[in-house]
Formats: structure tokens, sequence, C-alpha cells
């Protein structure tokens, strides 16, 4: 025999004879949420050390099930690194039959179908296994079914060791790492469970690593999942509460935002380019409004990689977000008792809503439900229930009345009008599905001392991530030119019925004029459409490094995942970036041209600060830092902020400047946003770019 060939089939002798597979434990599923642990006992692994070089290869499965999207399947190595292998996968489809996850597959998991016959990668990185550990000792299958009804049955699974294995993914991140702890516990849709919580964001722009030092926190929060259709994607959302030592509720800030102790981590499954949520929190409040702040992290749960998420404020009455006057349990009479309330137009069960007295507009047949959000349906009294539902009474039976548009005593006496023209513009730009049906949040606020009744304001603006596309749903959603109104969303037959009530609105000419009149003066300034395709494009770069990590656990580009879309879905981040802002393109040229009402006496009506674009000029823009602005009054203050809101630098010029200069040499190139505000109060918006 030719010694060459000889020593070349010897080599590939030993190669495949480092392959090795071992067997787990199997038994039946359970359907109540509990994790159900099944173990494989690895001995004699050689090499010992799993890594890059030699190390986990491949994890197969045969499980009946005939649910398959309820499953969610760990791996847990004897170090304790946590794999996640699949979560909310195949829908209502039943089986895992020879299913293998393996790093090297071509397509994720995410993209199967039931049975998942083949090969695929799994949702987590399969490489932060392969860490050097002792790859000897007991592997655990943990498979949790999350939804009752059906039980599972696990019949085998197989974990394979070989050659040439994924190694450890490089998390060092531009972005705040989050890193929750549970102990290996599940996180459940209620109640909180106890949990430990780090933060990572190191000053001057340096990376993040999950093993720096927790500078932003580092201590106890209770946590549990979140959301309605959002809670069956594989990228969880979860609502958490910062806790002390004690496990009590601890007022805590965020990256500047005020502190609270109740806060969310909103998961980007359903939103490919990551913006949809932000834009429409940005520009509601640019229009004056409060919106949720936020704040772009990765997560990790267990030493998982989650993904890109919003750390953000959960929508609650506080003086720093719904800002209306808290109402105690003695708060039953008298001015007291008028407010301030939260409600939402939303889900509802007979014991945390009310049904209204009125139906919608042409849809006798369709019944409305409000839902009581602040006080909550556990602690609101009676007597605040009956006041709050004898008001909303009173508003529609004005608005439904006969002299509905009257300004006296018409809905103009219940409604803060202007908060209800912005909300329509913001949903209508995002053809908001949702927006004029669901996640819906409206707040009362408390009459005056001097008898002037308390309005009710429509916000904060909520939940866009099945907004700003071409979805599969009637007509209205699906279009592809940009048309359609999605406040007619009771002609689609929807799951909750709309109120309608800017269907009557807009039958009174004075709401549409002023509609009107708001849209054509934002079109100038923060809905121009450079500024919304900007503002796109700084995300994105903001975004380029982590986008990479968050596909490469979910693999779910090119494909529906979440909201079923209309068309070829777009195979990279950047197509996905270039199709939103596409879509904007399209639906603002749609709504210039069909937006109701008329501009005949639009300087009459309030809303003259955005004109105010003529007062000030900014320059040389772009500029390496150095920026001046000349105004023709007196200016009362400037605020710089970044692209994602948070504030570079205020000034307020002494004796009432008409020229300043201010100077981002220091802060680094990029896009940033100059808020100028003359002693009138009247204030302009400019982006700047610093090369």
């Amino acid at each position: 025999m030719n010694h060459f060939l000889f020593a070349i089939g010897f080599t590939l002798t030993l190669l495949t004879a480092q392959a090795q597979t071992f067997n787990g434990s199997t038994g039946l599923v359970s359907d109540d949420g509990v994790p159900n642990d099944f173990t494989a006992t690895v001995s004699g692994l050689n090499p010992s050390n799993i890594n890059a070089a030699f190390g986990l290869k491949t994890v197969c499965i045969n499980m009946t099930h005939t649910y398959t999207s309820d499953m969610e399947i760990h791996l847990i190595a004897p170090d304790g690194t946590d794999l996640l292998l699949l979560n909310g996968v195949g829908g209502g489809g039943d089986d895992f039959t020879n299913t293998c996850l393996d790093a090297f597959a071509t397509n994720s998991i995410s993209q199967g179908n039931p049975p998942f016959t083949g090969t695929f990668k799994p949702q987590g990185y399969m490489g932060n296994i392969n860490n050097n550990q002792n790859g000897n000792g007991n592997w655990t299958l943990r498979c949790t079914d999350n939804y009752a009804q059906d039980q599972g049955n696990l019949l085998s699974w197989t974990i394979t060791f070989g050659n040439a294995a994924q190694g450890p993914m490089s998390y060092n991140s531009n972005l705040p790492l989050v890193l929750i702890n549970t102990n290996n516990v599940s996180i459940p849709n209620e109640p909180k469970i106890p949990a430990t919580m780090k933060i990572i964001f190191n000053p001057n722009n340096q990376p993040n690593n999950p093993n720096d030092f927790p500078n932003i926190y580092n201590g106890n929060i209770g946590i549990e999942r979140r959301g309605n259709y959002s809670n069956s994607l594989p990228q969880k959302p979860y609502t958490f509460e910062t806790r002390d030592g004690n496990g009590l509720e601890m007022d805590t800030s965020f990256f500047g935002m005020p502190t609270e102790h109740d806060w969310l981590l909103i998961a980007n499954y359903n939103d490919k380019a990551f913006t949809r949520n932000t834009l429409a929190y940005k520009l509601f409040t640019e229009m004056g409004h409060y919106a949720p702040r936020s704040q772009y992290c990765e997560v990790f749960l267990n030493g998982n990689y989650q993904g890109i998420y919003l750390l953000m404020e959960k929508i609650k009455r506080d003086n720093n977000r719904v800002d209306v006057a808290k109402l105690d349990l003695d708060d039953n009479a008298g001015d007291s008792i008028t407010g301030g309330y939260i409600l939402k137009n939303d889900y509802y069960d007979g014991s945390n809503s009310w049904q209204s007295n009125f139906n919608p507009i042409n849809y006798p047949n369709y019944n409305v439900y409000f839902v009581y959000e602040y006080p909550n349906p556990t602690d609101i009294t009676n007597q605040q229930k009956n006041y709050i539902q004898t008001f909303i009474n009173d508003l529609e039976t004005a608005l439904y009345g006969n002299n509905f548009a009257d300004t006296a005593n018409g809905y103009a006496k219940y409604m803060s009008v202007q908060s209800f023209v912005d909300y329509f513009i913001i949903n209508e730009l995002a053809r908001n599905v949702d927006g004029f049906k669901k996640s819906i949040f409206m707040h009362k606020e408390k009459d005056k001392p001097n008898g002037t009744l308390g309005k009710l304001k429509y916000g904060p603006v909520w939940d866009f991530d099945w907004a700003w596309k071409n979805i599969l749903d009637c007509n209205i959603f699906q279009a592809t030119n940009g048309s359609g109104w999605s406040h007619q969303i009771n002609n689609c037959n929807p799951d909750i019925y709309s109120s309608d009530w800017f269907v009557r609105l807009l039958q009174d000419s004075n709401f549409a004029n002023r509609l009107q009149c708001r849209w054509y003066n934002l079109r100038q300034t923060i809905l121009d459409t450079n500024y919304l395709v900007n503002y796109i494009d700084s995300i994105a770069l903001h975004l380029d490094s982590a986008q990479m990590r968050h596909y490469s656990t979910w693999g779910h580009l090119g494909i529906n995942s979440g909201a079923p879309e209309v068309g070829t879905i777009p195979t990279t981040f950047q197509g996905e970036v270039n199709a939103l802002k596409n879509w904007i393109k399209l639906r603002v040229t749609w709504l210039d041209a069909n937006m109701p009402g008329t501009l005949y006496g639009c300087s009459l009506i309030g809303m003259n600060e955005n004109k105010s674009e003529l007062n000030f000029s900014v320059y040389p823009n772009p500029s390496s830092g150095k920026f001046f602005i000349s105004s023709r009054v007196k200016i009362k203050t400037v605020q710089v902020s970044d692209v994602l809101g948070k504030t570079i630098l205020s000034l307020a010029p002494s004796k009432g400047e008409v020229n300043v200069e201010f100077d981002l040499t220091a802060t680094g190139s990029g896009i940033y946003f100059v808020k100028i505000t003359d002693e009138a109060g009247n204030s302009f918006t400019k982006k700047v770019v610093v090369n």
C-alpha cells in the first residue's frame, strides 16, 4: 500500500473516530409551564475540554407534540451554560421528527416547518457552550410547554461532539448590555419571579463586554413575561421592577430617564428594522406629548444571548410619565374624584372594564369596552368607577349629539382636541393596524380649582411593531401604494371593535381643518421626509454591529415572522431598512394628497409654533463641530440631542440673545437635533450633521 495514502487514511480515521454521540433520557412533557428536565450523561469524552477545535456539534430530537410553537427547549451544559435550541416555532403544527440542531446548518429552525425533519441552526448561539469547559458530566435537555391543553412525549434525543465546532461569540458591543440571571428558572407570564440584573455601559464610547464591571446597575429585580401576541414569538418581551435587598420596590434611574421602579424590555422580533416603535414615540414627544423613553440594549438571560431590546419606561401614572393627579382609595367625592385616570381600549374581561353605552357609527352590533388602567381594576373604588364611566358617557353623548361641533358644549368640552389630532396623525402616518382598536391609552386630568373640567387626552401612543408596513389583513393594510385609513378598522371586522370616535370627529369641518393644518405644518419640520429617513438611517448605523448578533441568533430574515407581510420579505438588514424608508415615502405622499380638511384659517388655530423655522437659521451645516444660530427673535433655550433622544447640550442664553454659538466637536461625528425655543414659547427643531 502507498505509504502516503495510508497516512491520509489513518488521519481521516482518527478524525472520524473523534465524533462521539450520547443518548439522553426520555418521557412525557407536561403542558403546565413547568420545565421538564431530561439528562444525558457524558463520560470518556476525548478530548475532555470542548472548544472550537473539538466541541458540541449537533443536538437531535424526536418528540410528539400537537402544537409545536408551545415548546421551549434549552440545552444546559455541565457548567450551567444555557443554550436556547428553539422556542415558539412551527405554529400549530405537529411533532419534531428527526430534528437536528447544528450551528453550521443553512437555515434557522425559525425558518422550518413541522415536523422539522432535517438539520437547522438553533435559535441560540451554540458556540457559547464550547467555552473550554469539561464536557464530561450531566447535560440537561429542558423542555417547557408554555401553554396548556396538549402534552408532549420526548421519544429520544442525542448530543454529538466532533471536530471543527463553533466557538464562542464575541459580544463587544457599542450598546448597553443587560444581563439577567434567574438561576435557570423559567420566567412565567405572571407573577414576577426574583432575579438579579447587571447593566454594563462603559463611558467614553468604550465597547461593552459581558465580563465588564456592571457600572449602571447591579442588583435585584422581579421579572415576568408580558404581551399577548408578542409573548408567543421566540424573542420574549418582559416587565421588570427594580428591588432592594429585601425584595421591595426601589426607584432607579437608567440612562438619564427619571427614577422609577417599573420598566419594560421590549423585544424586536417583529420589527426587523428595530425602528418602528422608537420612531413613533420620538415623533409624538416632539409634537409636545409624553411618550415612553427608551434605550437600545442587548440582553442576556442566564448567559444566553437574547438579541436587541428596548429598555424603556412602562406607561403608568407618574409625575415624569403620564402626569395626572394621584388617586387614593379615599378620593371618592368633590374635586379629588375627578382625576386623574388612565384608560385603555384593549383586551378586556368582566373584571377590568365596562361597556360603552354607544356603538360605533354604522356598526350597531359592535360593542366597545373601556379598560381601567389607573387606578387598576383591583384598586379603583366603586365611586371612582361611577365617576369615570359617567364622564365617558357624557363625552360620547356630546360627541354623537346634534350639536357635537359646538365648541362650548360639544365634544371639545370633554376632549383635549390637540391630543386627538396628533394621535390621529401618528397612527395614520404609520397605518397602524392596532392604533384605533387596541393598545390605546387615554388619560383624564383632574378638574381645575376654578371649576374648569379636566379634559380627556389621547395617548401616550403605544405598540407599533405591526405598523409602518403592508400586512395581510383587509385591503386597508395590505395596499402597497401607501393608501388606506387605519381609523376605519371596523370595516375589517377586527378582533376588538374600535369606538369610531375619529369617524365622528372628521364629520366636523373644524376638526378636519385643524388636522390638515397640523399635518401641513409638521410636514415642514419633524414629518419632513428627509427628517424621517435620516432618523431611520441613524438608527440602522447605530445598530449595525448588534443586528448581526441578533439575526445570527434568531435567523428570521427573509421569512414572515410575526405580522404576516405582503410581498417579498427582504433577506438582509439593510433591505429591511430600505423597505421601511420606501414605505414611508409612499405613505406621506398619499397622506399629502388625501388628508381631510383644508388650510383655510390655518394661522388662526394656535398651531403657528412650526412657523418658527422662519425665525432661525443654523450654520454651517454640516460642520466639523462648531455651529451658529442666527435668530430674528430673542432665544430662550437651545437643546441639542443625539439620534436616540439623549440630551447632549442645553443652553439658556442670557439677556435674550439672538445669536448663539455651540460646539459639538467633543461629541464626535454623527447626526444631532437642535431644538430652539424663543421667549414666546415657539420652537423649531433642526437637524445638524457633524463630519
